[in-house]
């Protein structure tokens, strides 16, 4: 998991990302013609081929060759991995196991709701209102 954060620490591989998300399966010609037409961006294809292979270790870019073409394309799946690991993945689990807890937002099931004051009822932490 520590590759994944240290991939999408930098903010031009989250932009490599984003173009790729945009639209899958570009070569490093196109990804390079991206960044630098679209963002201003004007990075050396060595420079974007490193920041490729960081991407595709953390597994966050799966790439395929077609003859001397290689193309690149987005794998959402690590960030899915990472997310649900401190949110739905956890509260699915209990769900289905009948440990589910509350929304961390929502009152406990044995205490009432805090009450709120309603329209035109001064609150009396603030002092007179008149």
């Amino acid at each position: 998991m520590t590759d994944l954060f240290k991939a999408i620490a930098d903010p031009t591989r989250r932009t490599i990302l984003d173009e790729l998300a945009e639209r899958d399966d570009q070569t490093l010609f196109e990804i390079c013609s991206r960044l630098a037409n679209r963002h201003g961006l004007g990075l050396s294809r060595q420079a974007v081929s490193q920041h490729l292979e960081v991407l595709e270790s953390a597994g966050l870019v799966v790439t395929r060759r077609e003859g001397r073409y290689k193309f690149h394309r987005l794998d959402p799946e690590p960030l899915r991995t990472a997310f649900d690991r401190w949110t739905g993945g956890q509260q699915a689990a209990a769900q289905s196991d009948g440990t589910a807890r509350p929304a961390q937002n929502s009152p406990a099931p044995d205490r009432p709701a805090p009450a709120t004051p309603t329209q035109g009822t001064a609150d009396p932490r603030e002092g007179d209102p008149s």
